[in-house]
This record gives structure tokens, C-alpha cells and sequence, in this order.
């Protein structure tokens, strides 16, 4: 008999999706107590089986009972029954150990390549209005930052806070492999690939892709070489970032200039690929001048930083690495053209907590991942002991509720954000799952 709530049932089969009927088939989010095929054969479910996230059936390793029959096979889930032929999964054998068709909407019989009918559970029918109605709340979101977004505030602590630590380490495990790849582009140089990822880092926002070009344009080993001498150094970094094309009259920019010449003589230097760097909208403190003259002096400064920063257990001996100044002239310089006031231009622990958060606990991550070794709690002791970044998506996660309170959490928001919230994950995130199971 027809009535409002299977004209509910109707209305969100338009908006149920196959990832949906996925999760309450894994969860066994309907009712269980009378369960029956289409055919009115009796259903018992003792295990649904093991998601399959690749080719072939969906679950592997159910095990039920229809009628008085136990079965042990495969599960097939689809939105109409009819989806079985539009696979042609009639046509592959992978398919003729399904014990059990699990649909929305049954439409048509399937078939296996024997001939023999698979038994077929229509799920609408046992699925509660409640469940579905907080689906389609969920994905039905218009005009919102995150779908969850009126519901966030609601989420225990526990879930969240428990959630966020394994998106850390998730974001982590995806940083590990480009580390991993930039490793393989270099060499399998260690003190190569620090420095590439700490001049994009560097770099910042507006710079990091010129920095990492600049980075790019040579081959370590002349870094290396020209070490001992600080003005050296600024020399490859300000000549392959082009800042020494002009004709400036001032001592230490023509002492650049020769210099630079000598090495691009000596290495047969190009950098004909070098983004040129930017210094639109950029506070003064955070020119690409400054921050190159302060990357100089660290290499000037540590002749194996890799190894240093590798032994650095503390924030204390990492500030003690990256607290870095400029050479004198940058002093009373911003750029090469324009004197101003004496100061002295340190790195602040403001700009070292960034490196340590994109830089530094990325690579002791993967060079402890790489040798088998696990460095979980260690990390867990330095991204904690870090305050959380300010950024868009961190304030606005916080106005929804306070949930940022150091660099872990605020790492693990742009995870969730970038990798969930925007891709419609819910069914995947802890937090979309406890909205939906309450």
C-alpha cells in the first residue's frame, strides 16, 4: 500500500548513490529481523564480507544463510539490479561466485554464466526513513563550506580529536611519497633533496615555485663547493634567480655580479628555466632578497645540514639550526636598489615552525620510513609542541567550532578540507560517519 513514507523511499532513490548503499551494507545500517530476496527466500547475514576497492565484486567473503542453505561468496551491490547488465558483469567470471545481489531498486533478474539465478535483496525496503533522511541532508547541502557544516558543532571532542591525529598521519604518509619521489630525482642525495624542499619552503607561498626552479636549475654538489664562502653562496642563489642582470653601482652587488660570472664560467650554470621571483604584495621580511641571503647563510653556516637536522630531537636544537641572518649589506637593504632602516633580519621561530611542519618533520619522516624505522612518537611530540597555522580553512573550522590548538590539528584540517570535505568523502570521514549513525 502506498504511503508517505514509500513516497519518501522514492523521492531519495534520485539522490542515493552506489558509495551509500556501500556504507549501509558494510555497517548494516538496516533492519536485519525478517530480511528476504525479492523472491520471499529468507536472509541471514553472518558476515558481509571485506570491502573490495578494486576490480570485482564489492564485498569478498560473506557469509549468510538463505533459507536453511549456508552460502560463502561474494556480494555484488548496485543501485537497480538492471546496473548488472549495464557492467556486463554477465560476461565475467569474476562474477559467478556472487552469492548475493545486494540493489536499491530491483528491476530486472540476473544470472549467472551458468544460468543460475542470484538471489537478489531489495535494500530500500529495509532501510530506515531516519538514515535517509540524514543522507540526503548530508549531500544535499547547498550554499555551504562543508555539507556537515550545521552539524559539525555536535561531533564529541573524542571523534574529532581521534580523527584529526589519523588525518596527520595520513597527510604525512602523502608528503613521505614526494619526498620519496624527489629522492629518486636526485640521486638518492639525501642533503640534495633537504635543500630543494627547504628553498621551496623558503619561498613561501608567492615564491615557493621560483625558489623550487632555482632549487632545480643546478646540481647540489655546486652548493657544496661553494660553502666556505657566504658571498658565494648569495651569489649562485640571487645569479640563477636573475636578480643580477641589472647595472647597480654599489660594492657588494658588483662583487655578486663577478662572482657570479666566475661560477657560471667554472659550472656552465643556466637559468634560462628559473621562474623569476616575485615581490608583489609580499611584506618587506619576506622579499625573495632576504630569504635567499638568510638560505645562504645557513648553508654557509652548516656544512652537513642533513645530518643535523636528522640528530635534532628538540624545537630548541632546530631553532638553533634555522636561526639564520642575513649577510651585513641586507642590513639596511631590502633590495639591491633602496637603503633603509638597520635591522637585523634573524629568521623568526614563526618562519622556523613552518619549516619544521612542511619541511623538516616530512623529511625525518621518510628518511626514518626508508631505513624501516618508525618515528610516530617522536613526531607526535614535535607537531604537537608547534601552534596550529593561521590560515582560511583553520579560521573557518574554528568558527564552527574550536578544534585548532596546534600544528597537528591545523595540518589535519587542510587534509580534511582538501581530501574529504571538498571530494564529498562523507561516507569516509569519522566525523560523516558519526553524523550519519546517530
Amino acid at each position: 500500500m502506498f504511503n508517505i513514507l514509500n513516497w519518501c523511499k522514492i523521492l531519495y532513490f534520485r539522490v542515493v548513490q552506489e558509495d551509500f548503499l556501500h556504507y549501509i551494507w558494510k555497517h548494516k545500517m538496516f533492519t536485519q529481523t525478517n530480511l528476504k530476496t525479492v523472491n520471499n527466500d529468507t536472509v541471514t547475514i553472518s558476515a558481509v564480507g571485506e570491502h573490495n576497492f578494486n576490480a570485482g565484486p564489492d564485498f569478498f567473503n560473506a557469509k549468510l544463510k538463505i533459507n536453511e542453505q549456508l552460502w560463502a561468496g561474494n556480494v555484488e551491490i548496485h543501485i537497480k539490479s538492471s546496473d548488472w547488465f549495464l557492467h556486463n558483469h554477465e560476461q565475467d567470471k569474476a562474477y559467478d561466485n556472487v552469492i548475493l545481489h545486494v540493489v536499491w531498486e530491483y528491476d530486472a533478474e540476473v544470472f549467472r554464466q551458468n544460468n543460475t539465478e542470484i538471489p537478489t535483496l531489495q535494500l530500500k525496503d529495509y532501510v530506515s526513513h531516519l538514515a535517509l533522511k540524514k543522507y540526503t541532508t548530508l549531500f544535499n547541502a547547498q550554499h555551504r563550506w562543508i555539507n556537515c557544516e550545521n552539524d559539525f558543532t555536535s561531533v564529541d571532542d573524542f571523534t574529532i580529536s581521534n580523527w584529526l591525529e589519523r588525518l596527520y598521519f595520513e597527510r604525512l604518509e602523502r608528503k613521505s611519497n614526494d619526498v620519496l619521489a624527489l629522492l629518486k630525482a636526485s640521486k638518492n642525495n639525501w642533503e640534495a633533496v633537504l635543500f630543494k624542499m627547504l628553498a621551496k619552503n623558503f619561498g613561501l607561498k608567492v615564491n615557493g615555485e621560483a625558489f623550487s626552479s632555482l632549487a632545480n636549475s643546478f646540481d647540489f654538489s655546486i652548493l657544496r663547493k661553494s660553502q666556505s664562502k657566504l658571498i658565494t653562496i648569495e651569489a649562485l642563489l640571487f645569479g640563477q634567480s636573475g636578480l643580477l642582470k641589472d647595472a647597480v653601482e654599489d660594492g657588494y652587488y658588483q662583487l655578486l655580479q663577478k662572482e657570479y660570472e666566475f661560477l657560471t664560467q667554472k659550472f656552465s650554470l643556466d637559468n634560462a628555466h628559473v621562474v623569476a621571483p616575485s615581490f608583489f604584495r609580499l611584506r618587506p621580511n619576506n622579499f625573495p632578497t632576504i630569504r635567499l641571503s638568510q638560505l645562504a647563510n645557513v648553508y654557509h653556516t652548516h656544512q652537513n645540514l642533513f645530518s643535523k637536522v636528522i640528530e635534532a630531537k628538540s624545537l630548541d636544537a632546530m631553532y638553533s639550526i634555522f636561526s639564520a641572518e642575513t649577510s651585513a649589506f641586507w642590513e639596511n637593504h631590502y633590495t639591491f636598489l633602496k637603503t633603509s632602516k638597520v635591522t637585523k633580519k634573524t629568521v623568526s621561530k614563526a618562519f622556523i615552525n613552518l619549516l619544521i611542519i612542511n619541511t623538516i618533520i616530512p623529511l625525518k619522516f621518510s628518511y626514518a620510513k626508508s631505513q624501516g624505522k618508525s618515528t610516530d612518537n617522536a613526531i607526535l611530540e614535535l607537531i604537537e609542541a608547534l601552534p596550529a597555522e593561521k590560515n582560511s580553512i583553520v579560521n573557518k573550522f574554528n568558527t564552527l567550532k574550536k578544534v585548532s590548538t596546534q600544528a597537528l590539528h591545523s595540518q589535519a584540517l587542510l587534509q580534511l578540507k582538501t581530501e574529504y570535505c571538498d571530494k564529498n568523502y562523507c561516507l569516509k570521514c569519522a566525523i560523516g560517519n558519526k553524523l550519519l549513525a546517530h
